[in-house]
């Protein structure tokens, strides 16, 4: 199944305009599950970019920018207090940006961290208007390996599956193992992401198919290789933590327990009332993170 795009829900309040969607896709594979197929995948693949929200300035007031090449493009990336002894790298969701991560940075630096966060291709200031989780995640290896040793990881959903997920590789020139790894609210399977994908477009079966064929053709594997559920076992990775709300309306909690039962070793902690993207600001779970990542 497909390896990028966010883990959308099915619910009963139906985004404006997917009627419509529907029956340009029930058109399209009528014709051609080929027509279907390239607008379908072009749909997954192009993030939404989302209205300045006030905030965001606030949060990279105090932040260096600077760039990242990976491969032909470039993709932006920030640093706070430079001086920091370790340093954190954050990781994004589909349709977010590095000012998205405010909250989070302030009570890093102030436990003395360098944080270094990035906007990945196509989101915020980088360049592109389309990705994959392949690409996403060949952005994060390239900022990974121009910041050098990497002593921890905050990852929101599509961030947390493409670092988990493809994986990214840390620190190489030091034996490669992560300290510590902190996930919010990231799906288990990327199959079960394209199967939400597919629900709400109510694509036909056979465009699903010519789409995994597009993912093995692409890289070589299926997309369900990328999954956590498959890939968190073997990571290298000290200590890892994950939080997901009970109340995710984005990415079901039973993802999550299917993670943390896949991953004895794994710190699982539910969290109550947050849903997919409170759980980066609250009060509660930044101090977890920040006693989790000491």
């Amino acid at each position: 199944m497909p390896v990028s795009s966010s883990a959308t829900a099915v619910s009963p309040s139906l985004p404006p305009g997917i009627g419509l969607m529907r029956l340009k896709f029930r058109l399209l594979s009528a014709l051609s599950t080929e027509w279907a197929f390239r607008q379908a995948w072009r749909l997954f693949t192009t993030p939404r970019p989302l209205p300045t929200k006030k905030w965001e300035a606030a949060a990279l007031a105090d932040a260096r920018q600077f760039w990242v090449p990976v491969g032909s493009s470039q993709v932006a990336a920030y640093e706070w207090n430079p001086g920091g002894t370790r340093t954190m790298l954050l990781v994004h969701g589909w349709e977010h940006r590095a000012s998205f991560w405010g909250a989070m940075v302030r009570p890093l630096v102030a436990a003395g961290f360098r944080v270094v966060a990035l906007d990945g291709p196509a989101h915020g200031a980088s360049s592109g208007t389309r990705t994959t989780l392949p690409a996403f995640g060949a952005a994060v290896q390239a900022v990974a390996d121009a910041v050098g040793e990497v002593y921890g990881v905050v990852a929101h959903s599509f961030g947390g599956a493409a670092v988990a997920g493809i994986p990214v590789r840390f620190n190489q020139a030091t034996g490669g193992q992560l300290p510590r790894l902190v996930l919010l609210a990231v799906p288990a399977s990327t199959t079960a992401v394209a199967q939400r994908f597919a629900a709400l477009l109510q694509l036909r079966p056979a465009v699903m198919a010519r789409i995994a064929r597009h993912v093995r053709e692409q890289h070589g594997r299926d997309a369900e290789s990328f999954s956590l559920l498959h890939m968190g076992l073997q990571l290298p990775v000290g200590r890892a933590l994950l939080l997901h709300d009970h109340a995710d309306a984005s990415i079901p909690f039973a993802e999550a327990e299917a993670i943390a039962a896949s991953w004895p070793s794994l710190d699982f902690r539910p969290t109550t009332g947050l849903g997919h993207n409170r759980i980066m600001r609250d009060p509660a779970v930044l101090q977890q993170v920040v006693e989790f990542l000491g």
